[in-house]
């Protein structure tokens, strides 16, 4: 609730504070002592569009600040989690002459745009131009719910309505990209195919450039091995021929001379690496041919893992892990439409699943509508409107072929309130055709039905007396009283009935000073709640009567 409200600077208030009361709260005073002025300032000050004439002549700049007390904000938690462990959020507006201004919550600056949507989730506001509530038909819909308790229902088709959304949206993704899928599937293929057949072996490079080189260079290779060969084993004076005598020479004379068996182990070992290699001279010999044909095989499987080096690594392991990596790639791109079929499914499922929840809703919300039908004529016929006639109209789609693009949050209804206020008139929408009387008692009723679900709010009625008296006005001013129970109500009234049963009563009046008007307020005790009373009675002239009436009235209304 509002606790503390201060004004400066703004049309005829110069520098004005009220501290609010909790339960039912009363403005009164002349008509233009600036009663609606200091409804404007809470407009205000909760983000409604300021202009520049509203600021007092000859002031650069007007100021509304309020403090708003609450014992329990966690209802703010998903729309200002910052606030909803707070008890008091105090809000300072600023309107410049030059069009610009500051709007701040706790201190820190904010867009005004904030401040209304803070607005809107602590204060309704009801008055001759103030219908907020009741000139959005969405807004029926959700009072609709509320009154019928639907709002767990609701939400588990708000839920299934997103669900859905993100399931299309991603169905429509997939299928954006399952041109491309395909189109990278078959070019996958290609490759693994174009790998596997090529038969790689990790190091099988290596050994054809060395038997490429050795086939390149077979006739010089032959020529060296046979010349060496003759060398080491074939001619008379060979090698091996040679250390076999020189071995037997030395090891005569070692039996002459000690110091030459010495040698005899080297010349062993150097008789085992001639024989040794001429082994493998022989071998490779046998080895290498003249084979033309076998090269050419051998060129074409090199020129084969050159082409696919060019095209998938710069080695054939670095080829057989890019195999790897595409077959894994192919795996997902298949899982993709494996994927897109499951969604499909899901779709299904919870359109079936919405469907039915948005017409177990309809079906709910349409009894709740006649029940609500009859309460609101009760009401309001003891609001003054005797006659009038109110229909909650209902314009249900019905889906079918899943028509998610169609599929809402609140499910398949809108509604709309209609109103017939005098008898022979057809039903028309309540938001073009009620008076701001009509529209604020209305409000009123709705609100008598729907206070005991209600969080606690501040509740504005400016001037909802209008075009009623005598017992209809005492019946608005019980009706005030109730919600007072649970929110907190100011209410701008002219009526003595409704001025009597508010427990906190407060006079605007204004005065001329020096050719300035200046607005004040005034928080009435008893007495002088009477004396206001009394002139609510009898207009300007207070009689003795019209005092007397008053402090009976006072008295009778503020025991109930």
């Amino acid at each position: 609730m509002i606790t503390s409200l201060r004004i400066k600077n703004l049309a005829i208030i110069q520098d004005l504070e009220i501290e609010f009361k909790g339960g039912f709260n009363i403005l009164t005073g002349e008509t233009g002592a600036g009663k609606s002025i200091i409804i404007d300032g809470i407009k205000l000050v909760l983000g409604e569009k300021a202009s520049p004439d509203l600021i007092r002549t000859g002031e650069k700049k007007a100021t509304i600040e309020a403090i708003f007390s609450f014992p329990d904000l966690s209802f703010l938690k998903d729309s200002f989690p910052e606030f909803s462990k707070e008890k008091e959020i105090y809000i300072q507006r600023e309107i410049s002459v030059s069009g610009k201004g500051k709007a701040y919550i706790n201190g820190t600056l904010v867009p005004a745009s904030k401040l209304k949507k803070l607005g809107e989730k602590i204060i309704d506001i009801y008055g001759q131009n103030d219908h907020i509530f009741l000139l959005f038909p969405e807004n029926h819909l959700d009072f609709l719910d509320y009154y019928g308790e639907n709002l767990n229902l609701r939400e588990e088709i708000s839920n299934l309505a997103r669900e859905l959304k993100s399931l299309y949206a991603r169905k429509k993704e997939l299928e954006k990209k399952e041109k491309e899928r395909e189109q990278k599937l078959d070019f996958y293929f290609f490759q693994i195919n174009e790998i596997e057949k090529a038969d790689l072996k990790e190091n099988e490079e290596e050994e054809l450039l060395k038997q490429r080189n050795i086939l390149r260079n077979a006739e010089k290779i032959l020529s060296l091995a046979k010349e060496a060969l003759e060398i080491s084993s074939e001619r008379d004076d060979s090698l091996i021929s040679l250390l076999s005598r020189l071995e037997n020479n030395i090891s005569k004379l070692s039996e002459y001379e000690n110091e030459f068996k010495l040698f005899l182990k080297s010349l062993e070992e150097s008789s085992i690496v001639i024989n040794e290699l001429t082994q493998s001279l022989i071998n490779l010999i046998e080895k290498v041919e003249l084979d033309p044909a076998q090269l050419e095989k051998i060129e074409e499987r090199l020129a084969l893992i050159e082409k696919l080096k060019r095209k998938y690594g710069n080695s054939i392991r670095e080829i057989l892990d890019y195999l790897e990596r595409i077959k894994k790639e192919v795996k997902n791109l298949r899982g993709l439409k494996e994927n897109q079929e499951e969604i499909e499914n899901l779709i299904k499922e919870k359109f079936t699943e919405y469907c039915k929840k948005a017409v177990k809703l309809s079906e709910k919300r349409k009894k709740d509508a006649k029940k609500l039908e009859k309460e609101i004529e009760r009401e309001i016929s003891l609001l003054g409107m005797e006659k009038a006639r109110f229909r909650v109209n209902f314009k249900t789609e019905g889906l079918k072929d899943f028509e998610i693009d169609k599929i809402k949050e609140k499910g398949i209804d809108e509604v709309e309130f209609y109103i017939s206020p005098n008898p022979g008139e057809d039903l028309r929408p309540l938001r073009k055709i009620a008076s701001g009387g009509e529209l604020s008692r209305i409000m009123l009723g709705l609100k008598s039905i729907g206070k005991e679900r209600e969080f606690a709010k501040t509740l504005i009625f400016d001037e909802i007396d209008a075009g009623i008296g005598g017992k209809t006005a005492e019946t608005v001013a019980r009706k005030l009283k109730g919600l007072a129970k649970l929110h907190q109500i100011i209410c701008i009234t002219h009526l003595p009935q409704i001025a009597s049963f508010a427990s906190s009563h407060f006079k605007i009046e204004k005065q001329i000073k020096g050719g300035r008007t200046f607005a004040y307020v005034k928080f009435l005790d008893f007495k002088e709640r009477v004396e206001e009373i009394a002139r609510l009675i009898s207009g300007f002239k207070i009689t003795p009567t019209a005092l007397k009436n008053a402090e009976e009235m006072l008295r009778q209304n503020l025991k109930e």
